[in-house]
């Protein structure tokens, strides 16, 4: 078989299916396992011990899939058209911002799907059954494969960047066995620009291409479980699920286009929805409207932890404080907590 012509296929086919790009790697992440364990031996990852408990397996392709030799990496733009200013919605108070790739459909749906017909695709071809499809749904290191398949380049946020379209993107990939020639990586174009470092509002970025998850926004009001520490829940703003503000001020994404693809068109106006709204839905309506969005997962509760923190930080009103205080006894210890919380901002009692 003629692995050079299969390779240029693969990467036609998956610009067919509407892929951007499309990249073949090998599955040597030595120099990547180095900064897993330095990372995840600093106490890094917080409470997502499955990091921890996967260890090197995050590292070691194969280890998931024997047999493993070859990855193919496929990169789908997110970005939403007609959505709402992002800087608007962050500097107005009454406004719940939510992050922009989860204003759609669940991309691993999407993803998982694409991919799947991208492998059905490879599979007609070569008769081959050695393949298994990923998109942030496993140990893998989805940023340090697209790095070597030469899709982009890490940036100092710790997300891949390119040229022609900055960050905003989601990644997918296909672990096969099919000897494949290796696309080269690309280099680093951050150069001394440190914008991420300076805007993150928690200062999670601790170090260029190193992040503390601990104070991540979009790890407090996604990953987090518990309560959110009290001294980061005034640095949170009004972000209720995910942060963007290191990818809104990087360079890089001045040259960002809007998605083609309609399953991450904003729906339910999550683009310009208020605190208030978002607190006042039933638990039915969350479930009802986040059905097939990534935000589903989180829950109601802690959907309601997240605002009751924005409410806290909103502008002092009689509506913001009604909200909060209609939610003193609903029976959650830990809404409560934050909700009591949030009212102390607004100098009330509880």
């Amino acid at each position: 078989m003629d692995f050079d012509q299969l390779a240029a296929d693969i990467k036609s086919w998956g610009k067919a299916l509407g892929f951007q790009t499309i990249g073949i790697s090998d599955v040597n992440l030595d120099a990547a396992e180095k900064g897993l364990m330095n990372w995840l031996a600093k106490g890094f990852h917080g409470d997502m011990d499955y990091m921890a408990k996967h260890g090197t397996k995050r590292s070691r392709p194969a280890e998931i899939l024997p047999g493993t030799s070859r990855i193919i990496t496929a990169r789908l733009n997110y970005r939403p058209p007609a959505a709402r200013d992002s800087w608007e919605t962050l500097h107005d108070g009454n406004a719940a911002f939510i992050s922009r790739y989860a204003l759609g459909r669940d991309y691993h749906k999407v993803m998982r799907k694409r991919l799947q017909q991208l492998t059905e695709k490879i599979q007609a071809e070569t008769g081959a059954a050695h393949f298994r499809v990923f998109t942030d749904s496993a140990p893998v290191m989805e940023v340090a494969l697209a790095q070597k398949s030469g899709i982009g380049w890490r940036g100092k946020h710790t997300l891949l960047l390119t040229r022609d379209h900055g960050s905003w993107f989601f990644l997918g990939e296909i672990f096969t066995d099919l000897p494949l020639p290796v696309d080269p990586p690309i280099v680093d174009h951050c150069g001394t620009c440190q914008s991420c470092i300076d805007i993150c509002p928690t200062q999670a970025i601790v170090a260029p291409y190193q992040v503390d998850a601990r104070r991540c926004i979009s790890y407090l009001t996604i990953e987090l479980h518990g309560s959110i520490p009290i001294e980061l829940r005034p640095l949170i703003g009004n972000r209720v699920y995910g942060c963007d503000d290191c990818q809104l001020t990087c360079p890089w994404n001045k040259f960002a286009q809007t998605t083609g693809e309609s399953d991450f068109h904003v729906r339910h106006g999550l683009d310009n929805i208020t605190l208030i709204q978002a607190f006042g839905w039933t638990e039915q309506l969350f479930h009802k409207n986040m059905a097939g969005s990534a935000i589903h997962r989180i829950g109601y509760e802690r959907w309601l932890r997240n605002i009751a923190v924005g409410l806290g930080n909103a502008p002092t009103s009689g509506a913001v404080i009604a909200a909060l205080e209609s939610r003193l006894a609903y029976p959650s210890q830990l809404v409560q907590e934050h909700v009591k919380w949030a009212l102390t901002q607004h100098q009330v009692s509880t």
